[in-house]
């Protein structure tokens, strides 16, 4: 198994996990006027669905998303802009010193870090963003279904 198949593996395996926990935060609904478990059951299927066509929102479909894509193929060529600034700089250093083959060699390398490195920050900050709208997403849902457990007698916790 490559590094990158093993990288596109555990990048799932985490989006996936994250998500799950998500979709199984649906609040805690308790009978409150002695309903039965089977009331109950119909209750929460009815407000499971109410909630659903009202947000928008389905917990399923977020937790059955796909991760968003990662990998050194994603990144929008930050590598290869770094590479390319840290070439032009390193040319013009390395004439300076009398080597501008060297010097632009010398300033791909440390552009290709740089680059990598503002990816690798591009793509923490586009998961941070999705987990947030997902949240926010599930937060929505879960306060219809809280509205609508609440109306028809139940405690929500």
């Amino acid at each position: 198994m490559t590094t990158l198949t093993k990288y596109f593996l555990l990048a799932a395996l985490a989006g996936s996990m994250s998500l799950d926990g998500i979709a199984q935060s649906k609040p805690i609904a308790y009978p409150a006027k002695g309903q039965s478990q089977q009331k109950q059951q119909q209750d929460d299927g009815a407000c499971y669905s109410w909630a659903k066509s009202n947000t928008g929102v389905d917990p399923a479909a977020l937790a059955n998303a796909p991760p968003p894509p990662s990998g050194p193929a994603v990144g929008g060529g930050e590598r290869v802009q770094g590479a390319a600034r840290g070439a032009a700089g390193g040319a013009v250093i390395g004439a300076i010193t009398g080597d501008a083959g060297k010097g632009a060699a010398v300033g791909a390398t440390a552009g290709t870090m740089v680059g990598g490195s503002r990816a690798r920050q591009n793509r923490r900050a586009a998961t941070a963003s999705s987990q947030q709208q997902t949240q926010g997403a599930m937060d929505t849902f879960n306060r219809a279904y809280a509205a609508c457990m609440e109306g028809k007698g139940y405690t929500i916790k």
